[in-house]
């Protein structure tokens, strides 16, 4: 098993910025591509952005593209997501996933782990 735990969401002026991480822990030598979803109340869980196993390839949702960006340091089996320029829209409960599979997925039904998430607030 795979054990993700997320941290550095809170409360934010909008225009801000804040940096989300993820931790893994456990079976690590088993997950290869991660990616970032949110899910704001009442509304589904959408993809916010995705990275390959040596980080070359990302992906983004449209409404993030320019001002997030996700990037991960394997020897720390850590994901981050910097988010500048945030909107109120941008307020979600924010979850780290990770894939056992190799190709990038940007849905969640392709991802095998999740972690509990971490709610993210902007203030008009």
């Amino acid at each position: 098993q795979v054990q993700l735990v997320e941290s550095g969401g809170g409360l934010v002026q909008a225009g801000g910025s804040l940096r989300l991480s993820c931790a893994a822990s456990g079976r690590t030598f088993d997950i290869f591509s991660r990616g970032w979803f949110r899910q704001a109340p009442g509304m589904e869980r959408e993809f916010v952005a995705a990275i390959s196993w040596i980080g070359t390839t990302t992906y983004y949702a449209d409404s993030v593209k320019g001002r997030f960006t996700i990037s991960r340091d394997n020897a720390k089996n850590t994901l981050y997501l910097q988010m500048n320029s945030l909107k109120p829209e941008d307020t979600a409960v924010y979850y780290c996933a990770a894939s056992r599979g190799i190709v990038v997925p940007i849905t969640a039904g392709a991802y095998d782990y999740w972690g509990q998430g971490t709610q993210v607030t902007v203030s008009s």
